[in-house]
């Protein structure tokens, strides 16, 4: 048997695998098995999808010469781009391009602008970078935009724990000497490792013997760390801020404006470009991790019950390759299709979702990715994202892997919905019904004259609150006024007492509406 014979066995032997242990998940799902028992097998499948995809990689001739050492130094040497201020010894994560760096760059963003705003006519906008606690907490980034770091007990220096346990983790793997048992216990490891929470990574940690890197000394247990750079807005230093760590939610806070200015019609869609912040514990692997970068995101808003879109017969030819999260489950390899066999196949499941992989495909290619190694994956209910229900990543493959580059997410009504409930205005639109009909309407009647006499200068953005109560909320309100004779709301971290004298009823009544 030739070496490539021998090599596709072992891939069709990987592939069963992955296959039988999917196909074990999907009963234990199906017969709601015990939690802990789905997650074990979850953590399985994980392991034998990495087993494969690794092999993949490896046995991949485009990545087995590449120098990429000498090749970041060459970019390095002609000022591409250089750590940043480089002669104070220069900061982890922080990079500056040069000439041709920025040249690259600025024709990277020329056509994002003209292949996208332009062409699409979306509404460009362009917010403020830092922004008030109270937005990314409700958006959930203060909560979750999170990942676990350990110290070094001596010199103070951090490290990201699931880093940490990788590098042992490979280290162990690439020694001659370890036996094939090891190995696998190794691989198992790696393949949970996304999994793993704070008690399971102090665990292993401690059981692999986890030393600090460079200094060999011991380390803390793993903590949380938020991934935002805080920061105080304003002299006082009482208005919590952070640098946006993305800047969709820019988008999301103006869609009212951005609605108006549509004149209230959907679909429509907004684009921003500019910087992010992200304070990763440990950058590493180049530009790939870096703690400041530009990003260019697009929000495109569509009626929920209607997420056609009408420029799909545009892209509906275009063929590409897609790893769907059944075929991760099952084994099989990614497929080539046109973005029409995989709406009409429900691969995809709107054509909304479907024009913009097109759209994106063609891009990535015009700027010169190779599609041979391009591919869009699907993520895992698993791995998918807080605000997300669909997600489609478009990944390149290089010398590290395959790496995400583009995230193409159905956010639903997350955001908006967040947004709306936290801050009383309600980001909402309207269409036209094709027949009228006839809803239930719950509003407070406000005496306006206590409302002043005790807000003053804040009396209007307490009256807005107030007009933008939800139902759920007015009930709230109602109920807190009879049993307590106050109701408190709150207004970008200020609290505000509402007494009896201030509302003068809640009118129930219907109504009939055509939009």
């Amino acid at each position: 048997m030739s070496g490539q014979e021998d090599s596709s066995v072992i891939i069709e032997t990987l592939r069963s695998s992955v296959k039988e242990q999917g196909d074990l998940v999907k009963k234990l799902k199906e017969e709601k098995a015990d939690e802990v028992q789905i997650q074990q097998a979850v953590r399985e499948l994980k392991h034998r999808k990495k087993l494969l995809e690794d092999k993949e990689l490896s046995l991949d001739t485009r990545f087995t010469k590449f120098d990429r050492p000498k090749f970041e130094d060459f970019l390095k040497r002609r000022f591409f781009f250089a750590p940043a201020f480089e002669i104070y010894g220069g900061v982890a994560g922080l990079y500056d391009y040069g000439p041709s760096g920025c040249a690259i760059e600025a024709n990277v963003v020329s056509l994002w602008r003209s292949h996208f705003v332009l062409e699409e006519q979306m509404l460009e906008i362009k917010s403020t970078q830092l922004t008030p606690h109270v937005v990314l907490k409700t958006s959930g980034h203060v909560d979750r935009f999170t990942d676990y770091m350990v110290k070094d007990v001596k010199t103070g220096e951090c490290y990201r724990a699931d880093h940490l346990l990788k590098a042992i983790l490979e280290g162990i793997l690439n020694n001659k000497n370890t036996s094939d048992e090891k190995k696998k216990e190794c691989e198992l490891v790696l393949a949970q490792l996304d999994d793993y929470d704070q008690p399971a990574l102090t665990a292993k940690l401690k059981e692999y013997g986890a030393k600090f890197p460079g200094t060999n000394n011991d380390i803390t247990e793993p903590a949380e760390f938020n991934l935002m750079f805080g920061t105080s807005i304003g002299p006082t230093g009482l208005l919590q801020g952070y640098l946006r760590p993305e800047t969709a939610q820019g988008i999301f806070v103006n869609f009212k404006r951005l609605l108006d200015y549509n004149n209230g019609k959907l679909p429509f869609a907004s684009a921003q470009i500019g910087g992010a912040f992200r304070n990763e514990i440990s950058p590493r692997s180049g530009l790939l991790r870096v703690r400041e970068f530009t990003l260019a995101e697009i929000e495109h808003f569509v009626d929920p019950s209607d997420k056609s879109h009408p420029k799909f017969e545009n892209v509906e030819n275009v063929q590409v390759t897609m790893l769907p999260g059944s075929y991760q489950m099952s084994g099989k390899p990614a497929l080539n299709i046109t973005l029409k066999e995989a709406f009409d196949t429900k691969v995809i499941n709107s054509t909304t979702v479907g024009y913009f992989i097109g759209r994106v495909h063609l891009f990535l290619c015009k700027i010169g990715v190779d599609p041979t190694r391009l591919r869009f994956r699907q993520h895992l209910a698993n791995e998918m994202a807080h605000y997300a229900c669909d997600c489609w990543d478009a990944e390149i493959k290089n010398s590290y892997g395959w790496i995400e580059c583009v995230g193409i997410a159905d956010r639903a009504c997350y955001d908006l919905s967040v947004h709306t409930k936290s801050s009383g205005i309600r980001l909402v639109a309207q269409v036209e019904l094709p027949e009228p009909t006839t809803v239930k309407v719950v509003e407070p009647v406000l005496n306006k004259a206590p409302i002043g006499k005790s807000f003053k200068k804040d009396a209007k953005q307490v009256t807005e609150r107030l007009t933008n109560l939800a139902e759920s909320d007015i009930d709230e309100l109602e109920n807190s006024l009879k049993e307590k004779g106050t109701y408190t709301i709150k207004i970008e971290g200020q609290d505000y007492t509402i007494t009896k004298d201030m509302i003068k009823e809640v009118k129930r009544y219907e109504k009939e509406v055509h939009g």
